[in-house]
C-alpha cells in the first residue's frame, strides 16, 4: 500500500523545487508589475511635466498681454504647440473662455467637476489619463495648472491615440531581462534541488530498507552526491551498518546463550523487575514443579511456592530499598520430595533478577559416599596396620621369644603387609578410573591369551582348592581396550571364585554371543553361590557377604568394584545371578572398540 501511494506523490525534491519556484515566480511577477507601473508612472510624469512647461510658457505669454486677445492667443498656440495639442483656458469658476479646437467655447459645460481641474485648484496642478472629453468628444491626456494671480487655469491636452499609448507604455526590455535571469536562476535551483532530492531519495530508500530489515546495497554510499548532505548520509549509513552488525553479533550471542541455557544442567530463569519472564529453560520449569506441590501453569507462579518464599521476600525487600550499584545475592537449600535443591537469586543493577535451581542430590550422595568410602578405607587400613604393629611390638618387647614364635609373627606381618599393598593398589586403580578415564591408553588386546595367562598364574591356588577352570573363549578373541583394566576384570573374577566359591568346583569362561558392537561374556562357577539379598550389592566397595571370612582370606573388598568400573569404562554392563544348578554367574559385555 505504501509503495502504491508513493508513486502518486511528488518527491521531496520536486515539492521543494515547485514550492520555491512558485514563490520566486510570484516575486518576479510582483517585481515586474511594480517596475512596469513605476516606469509607466515615470513616463506619465515626464509627459505631464512637458505639458506643464507648455502651460507655464503660455502663461508667460499671457502675462505680457494687457488684455486677452483671442486672435493673438490663437496665433501663439498655432506657432508654439505640438501637433494635435488642445489648449483650454478656464476661469476659477470652471467656465471655459478659450479652446483652440472650438471657436465658441461658451457653450461648454462647467469644468469644475473635471478631475484635472479640481486637482489644479486644490493642489496647484493636476492631470487625467484616458478621459473622454464631454465637450468635443474623444479621449485625451489632460494636464492643468492654476495661476492664482490671473485667477484662471491653463489646461493642455493630447489625444489618447495609439502613438500616445505607445509613448506612455513602459519599456519591455527590462521584462525580458527579468525573464531570462529568472529562467537561469530556475535552472540553477533545479540542479541544486535535484542533487538535494537525490540525497533525500537515497536516504528514504535506505530508511525503508532498514525499517523492513532488508539487506542494504554495498554501493549505496556511492549514489550520494558529493556535498554536505551526501557526507551526512554516508555517515548515517556507516553508523547503521555498525549498529546492524552489532545487532547481528548480539543476536548470535543471544542464540548461543539460549542454546547454552537450554542444554545447561541447571535450571535458570531470568525475570524483569515486575517478575515477568524474560528467559526460562526447561530444567527450571521441571525443578519448580518438583519443588511445588502442584503443576505450575505459568512460570510466574513460582513466586507463590511456600518453599521459595525467602527468595520472594528477598526480591521484594531489595525492590523497596531501591536499586544500587552492587549485585545482591541470596542462596537457599531445599530438601523436597527426596531431592535436594540449591537455589540462588541474583538481583542486577536494573532490578531485573535471576533465579538458578540446581539439583544437588547426586552431589550430596556422592559426598556421602566419599565420606563413607574414606571411613571404610580408614577402617580397612587400620586392621592390617594394627596387626603388623601388634606382631612387631610383641617381638620388640620380648627379646627372649622363641625363634619359631618370632618367625610365625613375621609371617603374619608379611601377610598383612601384602594385604595392605593389595588394598592400596586397588584403591589407586579405582581412583585412576574415576578421575582420569579419558587418559587411559588403549591397544589391541588378545583376551583368549590373557585368560590363559591368568589361569597359569593361579594354577597353584586352583590346584590347592581342587578347582577346575575351563577357558572356552574363541581362539584369538581380540578387543580394543586397556590391557591393565581388562586383566583386572578377568583376574578379579577368578580370584573371587577361588576365594569364595568353595572347593572341588568348576569354573568356566566363555563368550556366548557377539554383534556389531559388543562381545557378551559369562564367568560362572558351580560353588555355593550368594544369597539373593546380596546380589545387588556385590559391586559396592568394601561390601562383604561374610565379613569375618573375607578378612581371613585376605580380600580387600574392592575387587568386584574394580571389575564393574573397568567394564563400564569399556562401554559395557555387568550383573550377577545364581545359576539354577548352583553357583554364581557373572554376565557382562565389552565394547569391541
Amino acid at each position: 500500500m505504501t509503495i502504491e501511494l508513493s508513486s502518486h506523490v511528488l518527491s521531496f525534491s520536486k515539492k521543494l523545487f515547485l514550492s520555491v519556484i512558485m514563490l520566486f515566480i510570484a516575486f518576479a511577477i510582483c517585481f515586474m508589475a511594480f517596475q512596469y507601473r513605476r516606469e509607466k508612472e515615470y513616463k506619465i510624469e515626464l509627459l505631464n511635466t512637458q505639458l506643464q512647461n507648455y502651460n507655464d510658457r503660455l502663461n508667460d505669454f499671457l502675462q505680457l498681454q494687457d488684455t486677452l486677445a483671442i486672435p493673438l492667443l490663437d496665433k501663439y498656440v498655432r506657432e508654439h504647440t505640438m501637433k494635435e495639442l488642445r489648449v483650454t483656458l478656464i476661469d476659477k469658476n470652471g467656465k471655459v473662455f478659450y479652446d483652440n479646437l472650438e471657436e465658441n467655447p461658451h457653450h461648454f459645460q462647467n469644468h469644475l467637476g473635471r478631475q484635472e481641474v479640481k486637482e489644479a485648484i486644490s493642489q496647484g496642478s493636476g492631470y487625467s489619463i484616458n478621459r473622454l472629453s464631454e465637450s468635443v468628444g474623444g479621449e485625451f491626456f489632460y494636464s492643468a495648472k492654476y495661476y492664482p494671480n490671473k485667477h484662471y487655469i491653463i489646461r493642455s491636452a493630447l489625444p489618447y491615440s495609439v502613438s500616445l499609448m505607445q509613448h506612455l507604455k513602459a519599456d519591455s526590455h527590462f521584462v525580458w531581462f527579468t525573464l531570462i535571469v529568472s529562467l537561469v536562476l530556475i535552472f540553477i535551483f533545479y540542479r541544486f534541488t535535484h542533487k538535494l532530492g537525490m540525497s533525500i531519495t537515497q536516504l528514504q530508500q535506505f530508511a525503508l530498507k532498514a525499517d523492513r530489515n532488508e539487506p542494504i546495497d554495498t554501493d549505496i554510499q556511492g549514489a550520494f552526491p558529493k556535498n554536505e548532505l551526501g557526507e551526512i548520509s554516508q555517515h548515517i549509513i556507516q553508523i547503521y551498518r555498525r549498529l546492524h552488525q552489532a545487532k547481528e553479533d548480539l543476536y548470535i550471542e543471544r542464540e548461543k546463550l539460549i542454546t547454552h541455557l537450554q542444554i545447561s544442567h541447571e535450571g535458570l530463569g531470568v525475570f524483569t523487575h515486575k517478575k515477568k519472564e524474560i528467559l526460562v529453560n526447561n530444567l527450571f520449569t521441571q525443578y519448580a514443579n518438583l519443588i511445588s506441590d502442584k503443576n505450575l501453569s505459568s512460570t510466574e507462579e513460582i513466586f507463590s511456592i511456600p518453599e521459595l518464599q525467602p527468595i520472594t521476600n528477598f526480591i521484594s525487600k531489595n525492590k523497596e530499598r531501591g536499586s544500587g550499584k552492587e549485585e545482591k545475592r541470596m542462596s537457599l537449600v531445599i530438601d523436597k520430595n527426596g531431592r535436594i535443591f540449591s537455589i540462588e537469586s541474583i538481583i542486577f543493577q536494573d532490578d531485573s533478577f535471576e533465579i538458578s535451581i540446581n539439583d544437588v542430590t547426586q552431589e550430596e550422595e556422592q559426598a556421602r559416599l566419599k565420606k563413607q568410602l574414606t571411613q571404610n578405607i580408614a577402617h580397612e587400613l587400620k586392621t592390617p596396620v594394627s596387626s603388623i604393629q601388634g606382631y612387631l611390638e610383641t617381638i620388640v618387647n620380648n627379646p627372649t621369644l622363641p625363634r619359631e614364635k618370632i618367625n610365625a609373627f613375621l609371617e603374619r606381618s608379611f601377610a598383612q603387609s601384602n594385604r595392605l599393598a593389595h588394598l592400596l593398589r586397588d584403591i589407586s586403580v579405582l581412583t585412576r578410573m574415576e578421575e582420569a578415564p579419558n587418559m587411559i591408553e588403549t591397544e589391541v588386546v588378545n583376551l583368549t591369551a590373557m585368560m590363559c595367562n591368568i589361569l597359569n598364574e593361579t594354577a597353584m591356588d586352583l590346584e590347592e582348592r581342587q578347582i577346575t577352570a575351563t577357558n572356552l573363549l574363541p581362539e584369538s578373541l581380540t578387543i580394543q581396550g586397556n590391557s591393565s583394566l581388562l586383566y583386572s576384570i578377568f583376574r578379579n573374577l577368578t580370584d573371587n571364585a577361588i576365594a569364595y566359591a568353595g572347593t572341588g568346583i568348576n569354573i568356566s569362561i566363555r563368550c556366548f554371543r557377539e554383534d556389531e558392537r559388543f562381545y557378551y561374556f559369562s564367568f560362572s562357577d558351580t560353588g555355593i553361590g550368594v544369597a539373593p539379598e546380596h546380589l545387588s550389592r556385590l559391586f559396592e566397595r568394601f561390601y562383604r557377604v561374610d565379613k569375618g571370612r573375607s578378612r581371613k582370606l585376605g580380600g580387600t573388598g574392592l575387587g568386584l568394584a574394580i571389575v564393574k568400573n573397568a567394564v563400564i569404562l569399556h562401554g559395557g554392563t555387568i550383573f550377577a545371578k545364581n545359576n539354577p544348578g548352583g553357583g554364581l554367574e557373572f554376565i557382562f559385555t565389552l565394547s569391541k572398540e
